[in-house]
């Protein structure tokens, strides 16, 4: 991304990622990604807020040098993650006379990661300001979106916002700013799926921290600019809301066909009775897509064959995804075939054990389905739609 001034002395000095697919060698980037950095030129002093993947330190140190930026005295690290945080090795080189502000977690994370000597830091407690002359920076510590370190900055005089990961979304985009909403939309969902849904209820908090501050922009550290706020704090709003729709996210996978039978008949028993479904076969289907699926229905159903006594890996990879990611869910429900028995069901309601949902009574075929089979599913399907009356929108 060129070197953009988004505000008198206040500089976009990031990277587009284009064309990376992958994060964390887990979450998949169908729309690559950026990696923002923000340079703020005060009367008395210069501050960087955030860096860049190493992987793209030659871009932001082609920005600074572009800018003539001869010092550099506060980099801001809002978050210790390396897609962050992992180019301060390279810019304190350039500026040796920098501190890294950061708060006393942050600290020793980033001494472990990047291995920094303790005297380059400069830890700032939760409320604290920083002055750059005509320009103030205010930290608020909000721990947990999504490492236990994280801060926002908040630029006072301007009402700009750096919230680091918060707000973001994984899209590379020429566009600075989230005019294109339909497109922002979806890869901002995605993203708070991936990655803040583990934390909503803490994310609550800190939300109300964030409209108290009333920012007039929001500058996330992974894509567009928000320059109406709004947008993505309301849709933040619903996303953390305990609030759920009466939809159930179907993810399936079958050997022999046997509980693929099962899984079509479900379907459409939860159709006919107005239940909308997300359906993931998951040899097929990314992790993200099924996140998204996660983050506003009522109900999950797993469907799974038996295998060597348990769930078939990929079923059991699912319900591990959904235990890390702690959807606000309502009711779980499972439905498969074996043939001389095991512990499907059982295996899976262990992983989904820390999970606030009552786990339906699951549908378990012995061999193909036969009549006594479909009835249950058809009764399974009655139980979600009545239930789904009393809980989802």
């Amino acid at each position: 991304m060129p070197i953009k001034e988004i505000r008198e002395n206040i500089y976009y000095v990031g990277a587009i990622d284009w064309d990376r697919r992958l994060f964390d060698s887990l979450i998949p980037l169908p729309d690559g990604t950026s990696y923002n950095a923000y340079l703020i030129k005060g009367s008395e002093k210069v501050a960087l807020i955030d860096t860049v993947d190493p992987s793209k330190e030659g871009e932001l140190v082609d920005n600074l040098k572009a800018l003539e930026i001869e010092r550099i005295d506060y980099i801001v690290a809002n978050h210790g993650e390396q897609d962050h945080s992992g180019t301060i090795p390279t810019v304190l080189e350039l500026y040796p006379m920098a501190k890294v502000v950061c708060t006393p977690k942050a600290r020793e994370i980033l001494a472990d990661l990047l291995l920094l000597k303790e005297e380059v830091f400069q830890t700032v407690e939760d409320g604290a300001e920083l002055s750059l002359g005509d320009k103030t920076l205010k930290f608020v510590h909000a721990p947990w979106v999504h490492w236990p370190e994280t801060m926002l900055t908040f630029l006072k005089e301007e009402e700009i916002l750096f919230p680091c990961d918060l707000f973001g979304s994984h899209l590379a985009t020429s566009n600075l700013y989230a005019e294109n909403k339909e497109e922002v939309y979806p890869a901002a969902k995605r993203y708070y799926a991936e990655i803040m849904m583990p934390f909503r209820n803490l994310i609550k908090g800190h939300l109300k921290k964030v409209k108290e501050l009333n920012p007039k922009l929001i500058a996330p550290s992974h894509g567009p600019i928000y320059s109406e706020p709004e947008f993505i704090i309301s849709t933040y709003e619903d996303w953390i809301s305990d609030d759920v729709k009466n939809e159930a996210v179907i993810a399936h996978i079958s050997m022999h066909g046997s509980t693929e039978v099962m899984t079509r008949h479900f379907i459409n028993s939860l159709m006919k009775r107005g239940v909308g479904v997300k359906v993931f076969e998951l040899t097929k289907s990314d992790i993200g897509a099924i996140a998204m699926a996660l983050v506003d229905s009522a109900t999950l159903v797993l469907a799974t064959p038996t295998v060597l006594g348990g769930p078939h890996p990929l079923a059991l990879s699912a319900a591990y995804l959904v235990s890390a990611l702690r959807p606000k869910l309502r009711f779980v429900g499972l439905l498969g075939s074996y043939s001389w028995g095991g512990r499907a069901a059982e295996r899976i309601k262990e992983i989904l054990g820390n999970l606030n949902v009552e786990v339906l009574q699951p549908v378990l075929a012995k061999g193909y389905p036969k009549e006594e089979d479909f009835k249950a599913l058809d009764n399974l399907a009655d139980e979600i739609a009545k239930r789904h009356k009393e809980f989802a929108k």
